[in-house]
């Protein structure tokens, strides 16, 4: 038969492992929960840069992952819902750096459409 002490011992070891268990859980759903509210932050970023226009098929799967982040949080799969909310994000940085990146194009096309055309203003000017 166990002693009492060896009773003690053991029902304050499964206390403690059971404690463990639980502060694994709940420290997991803060990351998860923060990392799903960054990745929401990242497509709205990518959003307002004008990723829905510039680079579609990006912010189209970012959405798409932050849409199962958010089911997997709700479902309380949090390392699934952490994992789809950074790809969603890396998606959407992506949609962000695309977009900056076709505007950049566009100015700097329009910069060289105006500069040719006042270099023919110039040598028209100067010709005569």
């Amino acid at each position: 038969m166990l002693k009492q002490s060896s009773i003690n011992r053991l029902a304050g070891a499964s206390a403690l492992a059971a404690m463990l268990v639980l502060t694994g859980c709940a420290s997991q759903k803060a990351p998860a929960t923060a990392d799903v509210a960054v990745s929401r932050n990242a497509v709205q970023n990518a959003v307002q840069a004008g990723a829905a226009e510039l680079a579609p098929a990006e912010i189209t799967a970012a959405r798409a992952k932050m849409m199962r982040a958010n089911e997997a949080l709700a479902a309380r799969d949090y390392k699934l819902a952490r994992e789809l909310a950074m790809q969603a994000q890396a998606d959407a940085q992506l949609a962000q750096s695309k977009a900056n990146s076709a505007k950049a194009t566009a100015a700097s096309d329009a910069l060289s459409e105006d500069l040719r055309v006042l270099r023919q203003e110039v040598e028209r000017a100067n010709s005569q």
